[in-house]
């Protein structure tokens, strides 16, 4: 018998997650305790119900300015090799809970060097993190892979530095490049010798595009800058028309995107958090979805949106009835787009993906 669609049961599920902050997820209470080792002192709540609720009140606003807004506390307290450590550490164990399979965690080194690390001493701290959690995972009968993309902010001028960052760490688990951070007046065409110098190493990249900005930043991801995913590309609907008829036409960027089956990272709770979209309801994953483009399911910022892998998956089956077959595809799209050899995606679709959606799919 096929498996009841709940949220225990997808808890179940097997996930593959390719858009996620390793700064939006960390517990509250973990805050509150780097915070007083660390001596930082400019938190909003002194009480872990009460960092919480600051989390999910900036979250739920509506504002993008506003969810951005907690960023600086977790960042404020990520800034040394311990702490950083230490969240990395829970994050795998975190996602290993919600029986993530695999993981790609994106965080900005340039972020957490306010007290004298240096870039790499940063991603050195992180990637021993994701080891040591994996470990504990796998000792704990929860199998999960966690690997790293190096994030750049796009309104600063250090994306070659952080590009050349991660080809340094590139067999020591950083699989990727991205950039992040306000789209409207920081076009991603300002990072371009960064990208270049990936495409030149051979190395794979995605970019935030089409969030809080439109079609222009897209087509500048995907045209000039050669992106190999797009961070939530929302904006991809403001080139898809239907007719009277009710038949959807795509204009020349979306056919693109998905003849070439670029990947979209969406993260539909953190697009209506932000205001991006009005609702899970009105979010544009199922239209994609519906028109075949490669859509996979995340979480942006687990603590920050107050979701995880399964809850996304719930809010999406409860808005478009989605069944178990919509959740494997949804899954399988992520790991045939995640950044690492085609042996490794083969081996986690083929010996862990299916064989245990089978199971659920009855």
């Amino acid at each position: 018998m096929t498996t009841p669609l709940t949220l225990e049961s997808i808890r179940q599920a097997p996930k593959a997650l390719l858009h996620d902050h390793l700064d939006g997820g960390l517990r509250p209470a973990t805050v509150l305790e780097l915070a007083e080792v660390n001596g930082y002192d400019e938190l909003p709540a002194s009480d872990v119900d009460g960092l919480a609720t600051f989390f999910r009140t900036a979250a739920h606003s509506g504002s993008l300015v506003r969810y951005l807004e907690p960023f600086a506390h977790t960042v404020g307290v990520m800034q040394t090799p311990e702490a950083l450590h230490r969240v990395a550490y829970e994050c795998v164990e975190d996602l290993a809970a919600d029986n993530v399979v695999y993981a790609e965690i994106r965080f900005a080194p340039e972020l957490h060097i306010d007290r004298g690390l240096s870039l790499d001493a940063v991603v050195d701290a992180v990637l021993a993190g994701f080891t040591d959690g994996e470990k504990a995972a796998s000792a704990e009968g929860r199998g999960v892979t966690v690997r790293c993309l190096v994030t750049a902010m796009r309104h600063a001028a250090r994306s070659r530095e952080i590009a050349e960052l991660a080809i340094r760490f590139r067999d020591k688990g950083v699989v990727g490049f991205d950039i992040a951070g306000a789209e409207a007046g920081y076009p991603p065409t300002r990072h371009l010798d960064a990208f270049e110098y990936m495409r030149s190493n051979n190395a794979r990249f995605t970019i935030h595009a089409g969030e809080a900005f439109g079609l222009p930043s897209i087509h500048e991801a995907i045209a000039f800058c050669g992106a190999d995913r797009l961070g939530h590309g929302v904006r991809i609907v403001d080139d898809i028309h239907e007719d009277p008829s009710g038949t959807f036409r795509l204009g020349r960027l979306a056919s693109l995107l998905r003849d070439k089956r670029v990947p979209f990272e969406m993260c539909p709770s953190s697009n209506v958090q932000t205001g991006a979209v009005d609702s899970i309801a009105k979010h544009p994953f199922d239209l994609l979805a519906r028109l075949r483009f490669r859509v996979t399911v995340n979480t942006d910022n687990r603590v920050i949106s107050d979701t995880t892998m399964s809850q996304e998956m719930l809010r999406l089956v409860e808005a478009f009835g989605y069944g178990w077959s919509d959740l494997q595809r949804f899954t399988i799209n992520a790991m045939k787009s995640a950044f690492i050899s085609f042996d490794e995606r083969l081996a986690i679709i083929d010996d862990v993906i299916k064989p245990r959606y089978a199971v659920l799919i009855g």
